[in-house]
C-alpha cells in the first residue's frame, strides 16, 4: 500500500509509535538555497522554490529515529548527525571537469562495507523536482537493505520516486510532502506509472 499525504513531516510523525517503521529513506532540505539555482531553475526551466533556504531543525531527526529501526540520510553530511559505520554514494557517472556534483552522499544506520550505486543522471528525463532521484537508485535500495514485509517511510516525497519504487518492489509506503505543487505532481505520476503497469499486465 501506498499512503501519501500532503503534510509536514513532523505532523505525520507525530502520529506514529516508537520504531514503527522499518526503514526510513528520506531526502531533507540541506539548507543550501538550491531551490533558487540557476543551473536548475534557468537551465533546466524548473520552478524557483524556497523551501532549500534555511536547514532542519534538529528536532526533525529526533523523531525520525524515534519512528524508525534504520534510516538512509541523503545529504548526512550536512547535519551532525551520529558517527556512522556505513555511508552509501550515488555515482552520477559525470566528467570531471563539469560543474555538476559528481555523487551524492548518504549517511546510514547500517553496518558493513560501504556502497557505490552507479547511474548515470542524465538518464532521469521529464524532471518534476530540483533534487529528483531516479527510481532505479530507490529500487536499488529497498533491494539491498529492506526486507519483504517492511514498512517504509520517506518525509520528503519530492517527486515520488520512491513512491514507484515501493509499487514495483511491493513495499509499504507512507510518505508526505509539504509543497502542494510537487505533492500533485508526484500524484500524477505515481497514478501514470501505476495505469502503465495494470495496462501492461
Amino acid at each position: 500500500m501506498i499512503e501519501v499525504t500532503n503534510e509536514d513531516n513532523m505532523a505525520l510523525m507525530a502520529r506514529y509509535p516508537d520504531n514503527h517503521f522499518e526503514l526510513a529513506i528520506v531526502d531533507p532540505e540541506f539548507g543550501i538555497g538550491i531551490g533558487n539555482s540557476p543551473r536548475l531553475v534557468t537551465d533546466k526551466g524548473l520552478k524557483k522554490k524556497e523551501w532549500d533556504n534555511k536547514p532542519i531543525s534538529m528536532s526533525y531527526f529526533d523523531d525520525l529515529f524515534r519512528v524508525s529501526k534504520n534510516q538512509i540520510i541523503w545529504g548526512g553530511n550536512y547535519y551532525p548527525l551520529p558517527a556512522n559505520k556505513h555511508c552509501v554514494i550515488w555515482d552520477k557517472l559525470q566528467p570531471e571537469k563539469l560543474s555538476f556534483g559528481m555523487f551524492d552522499y548518504a549517511w546510514t544506520s547500517f553496518n558493513g562495507p560501504n556502497k557505490i550505486f552507479r547511474y548515470l543522471v542524465q538518464l532521469e528525463k521529464n524532471k518534476i523536482h530540483i533534487t529528483q532521484k531516479p527510481v532505479k537508485l530507490y529500487e536499488w535500495l529497498l533491494m539491498n537493505y529492506a526486507k519483504k514485509g517492511d514498512k517504509i517511510l520517506d518525509t520528503h516525497l519530492g517527486s515520488g520516486s520512491i513512491a514507484i519504487a515501493c509499487h514495483n518492489l511491493g513495499y509499504d509506503l507512507t510518505a508526505c510532502e509539504l509543497d502542494k505543487e510537487y505533492f500533485e505532481a508526484a500524484m500524477k505520476r505515481l497514478k501514470q506509472h501505476q495505469s502503465q503497469t495494470k495496462l501492461f499486465l
